[in-house]
């Protein structure tokens, strides 16, 4: 992919950061998910960075504060795990002000559900030691922090070692692939890596103008894979166990990527 020179980064708002990482890798930027579905976390897991989209508009249709939940002997068979969530500014409340309603009542009716469909699970003790953090975050009182803590307890499972970063203390300029751009630049990344969703609407030229190379993340559709845009990864995880599926997720890309397709 041809780049321009990366001393055109030096127009960016993160250039002046003295707080920047140092540059190299590949970024990864996503709302924080409850946990998250297979294709996200593998996203997630495949990336260098991961830039916590926390200052968007919360949406109540979406996956930040809900995931399903698939049976372990079907995962075809699921049942929706939400946090119910108060929005203090209504539809223009952004994720991180976003606030659980009974945290108490949530955290409790979530360790139930958990343990009610992976409790049988083999693997089930490093799950539950991985979801301790999960708990704790529901003292914050805060959806966005009960979801970001999720993630990184899956990650964490896998054997993730990147960064994780906020959008909300990063600087970037507005315009939807201005921002992404100026945020991958902020994570001192050269590549971000793109879903197929957002590959959709993504306009490259701010990339390329930091000398940022975009790089399409594909999964399979069979196999693990065949609900993995669906159902919550901890459906692979009790099923396989975290080393199993660690060996089936990205290392580092380097181009397109394509995770293998054995079951």
């Amino acid at each position: 992919m041809t780049r321009t020179n990366p001393s055109l980064a030096k127009a960016s708002p993160a250039a002046s950061s003295p707080d920047s990482p140092a540059p190299g890798g590949l970024c990864a930027i996503h709302q924080p998910n409850l946990f998250p579905r297979l294709t996200t976390l593998a996203k997630l897991f495949a990336a260098d960075s991961w830039v916590v989209l926390d200052d968007v508009q919360f949406t109540r249709r979406d996956y930040q504060h809900r995931t399903r939940l698939a049976a372990m002997n079907d995962q075809e068979r699921t049942q929706w795990l939400s946090i119910p969530t108060h929005l203090p500014r209504g539809r223009q409340t952004v994720i991180s002000e976003a606030l659980i309603v009974d945290a108490d009542l949530a955290r409790r009716r979530t360790e139930s559900m958990l343990r009610q469909h992976y409790g049988a699970s083999p693997y089930w003790s490093a799950l539950a030691q991985a979801l301790n953090s999960v708990s704790a975050a529901f003292e914050t009182g805060r959806t966005a922090s009960v979801a970001e803590a999720s993630t990184r307890s899956l990650l964490d499972l896998v054997g993730w070692k990147g960064q994780i970063l906020r959008s909300s203390e990063l600087p970037a300029r507005p315009g939807r692939s201005q921002r992404l751009a100026d945020l991958t630049a902020a994570a001192g990344a050269r590549q971000y890596l793109c879903g197929p969703g957002g590959m959709g609407y993504l306009d490259e030229s701010p990339f390329f103008a930091e000398g940022i190379g975009v790089i399409p993340f594909l999964t399979p559709e069979t196999s693990i894979w065949s609900s993995g845009r669906r159902v919550s990864a901890l459906w692979a995880l009790a099923s396989l166990g975290p080393a199993d599926l660690a060996d089936r997720l990205p290392v580092l890309p380097g181009a397109q990527i394509a995770l293998e397709t054995a079951a």
